[in-house]
């Protein structure tokens, strides 16, 4: 039945639907999950917080994502992608909504306290959410489509900071700080979009021996009547995994988590952002959330430049070059950070191109993630690597902190002599992942899922070899 969809020459209206959704599912997901860095530039200062409870309120969601990635990655292998996806959803939307009703510094449970209990279940739900989005969306597409496509459905991850940046400046003024957490309702929309657009994973349906259901899920993504696509005269049996059986992939493993982990620096400038511009260019809460602005531009259109590369160069060389360039900009902007140009400040000017390059490699990570595991274990997979790269979203936030100063209060021009050290330190973790890509990883561009799980099941010497018959990276 699959020959059917790898044999596709043009994407249906349906296919367009399911990248719709999984594109408004990474906006809504960030926008709820970076929420936090706008709300922490409006409080900082109010509640006179020190470093280090703004990195617990900024860190908790880290936290809490990397058991969420790895439980709701092996539910989706269990009960589906689609069940999940509705699931995660709700519970990132209910997670971040009760945050409008966080208790004051002095109230019965500190704020901060309070706010940092329930970033906890924000990250588990954005994990998730996050780490069943990019299976579900690949699962339907065609190895010569799904780089691109891939990389297209992350492109507006980062409108979600954007929408926070974009509402920071001109509406919390308005409604206030609380006013934006209940605005983080929106991702329920995600339930009734899924509940009535798509149905499961077909390649899922296969593996659990749901043959006429997978036959009707191809229908739908084919736009075509369920009886033209002929089942099979042998019908494989359904197949059972465990989580454990991850590790014998260790390849895998290795490339999939050290890739993930280049997130550490990106999640933590785009959470200490809106903080860092009060800081650096001495400018009001809402000023610096309009700053953000562009800062989040570049970041959407760094992951439009990479779709259109991701299939001539593979993953590999993307990763590679996306990773240098990042570990760059940011070593260059932490140094340079008190120079002016007259009156345009090299800060915020490399923080831009810092942000083109930083997220644009996650287009390129996160599809590969989903890549580099057999279909069996594809949501595992994807979970185990997104949550031990989830651990950038707690080293990350904590990093600068601790560089900073992790008990000095959140003021302008507080310790900014140590800020080359700690950008320097993100950067490190874009080398990192560009070194993974280089010394480690396999290419998957122009791959069929079903040639990957055929290498994988081979034995190791036969898998060594395809691997390096694999197309390499340019």
């Amino acid at each position: 039945m699959i020959e059917r969809l790898e044999q596709q020459t043009r994407l249906t209206a349906n296919q367009w639907k399911l990248i719709v959704t999984g594109n408004l599912a990474d906006l809504l997901d960030f926008f709820d999950f970076f929420l936090i860095g706008y709300v922490l530039a409006f409080i900082a200062k109010e509640w006179q917080l020190t470093y280090w409870q703004g990195a617990v309120i900024l860190l908790a969601s880290g936290i809490g994502a990397v058991p969420g990635a790895f439980f709701w990655g092996w539910v989706a292998d269990k009960i589906g992608r689609r069940k999940v996806f509705i699931l995660t959803a709700i519970n990132l939307a209910l997670a971040t909504a009760v945050m409008a009703f966080t208790p004051g510094p002095d109230g019965w449970i500190a704020g901060w306290l309070f706010l940092s209990i329930f970033r906890f279940f924000v990250g588990i739900g954005n994990a998730g959410l996050y780490a069943v989005d990019l299976p579900l969306v690949q699962e339907f597409m065609p190895a010569k489509k799904r780089g691109w496509v891939s990389a297209l459905v992350t492109t507006l991850l980062p409108a979600g900071s954007l929408l926070g940046a974009i509402l920071g400046a001109y509406l919390a003024p308005i409604i206030g700080w609380r006013g934006l957490f209940l605005i983080g309702l929106v991702p329920i929309v995600l339930v009734l979009m899924v509940r009535y657009w798509v149905p499961e994973s077909p390649r899922w349906l296969i593996r659990m021996g749901r043959h006429e259901d997978a036959r009707k899920s191809l229908a739908w993504a084919l736009m075509v009547d369920p009886q033209v696509i002929t089942l099979p005269t042998t019908l494989p049996e359904a197949e059972t995994a465990r989580w454990s059986e991850l590790f014998k992939y260790p390849r895998s493993v290795i490339a999939g988590c050290l890739t993930g982990l280049t997130q550490t620096g990106g999640v933590g400038a785009a959470l200490w952002g809106a903080t860092l511009f009060v800081m650096v260019l001495n400018v009001s809460p809402a000023e610096a959330s309009y700053l953000m602005i562009f800062v989040t531009i570049s970041a959407i259109v760094g992951r439009f430049f990479i779709t259109a590369l991701i299939e001539p160069m593979g993953r590999r060389g993307s990763g590679i070059l996306c990773g240098i360039g990042a570990a760059f900009f940011m070593i260059l902007a932490g140094y340079l950070h008190d120079v002016f140009i007259g009156t345009v400040s090299l800060f915020f000017v490399l923080t831009i191109a810092h942000s083109f390059f930083g997220s644009a490699i996650y287009s390129v990570v996160g599809p590969y993630m989903a890549e580099i595991w057999p279909t069996r274990l594809r949501a595992s997979g994807m979970g185990l690597a997104y949550g031990v790269g989830n651990s950038g979203k707690i080293i990350g936030p904590l990093g600068l902190a601790l560089i900073l100063g992790a008990n000095d209060l959140i003021k302008p021009a507080a310790n900014l002599d140590q800020l080359g050290p700690a950008f320097t330190y993100f950067a490190a973790w874009y080398v990192l992942g560009a070194l993974a890509f280089w010394l480690i990883g396999v290419e998957t561009k122009g791959r069929t899922f079903e040639e990957i799980d055929g290498t994988m099941s081979a034995p190791a010497g036969v898998a060594a070899a395809s691997a390096a018959q694999a197309p390499a990276a340019s």
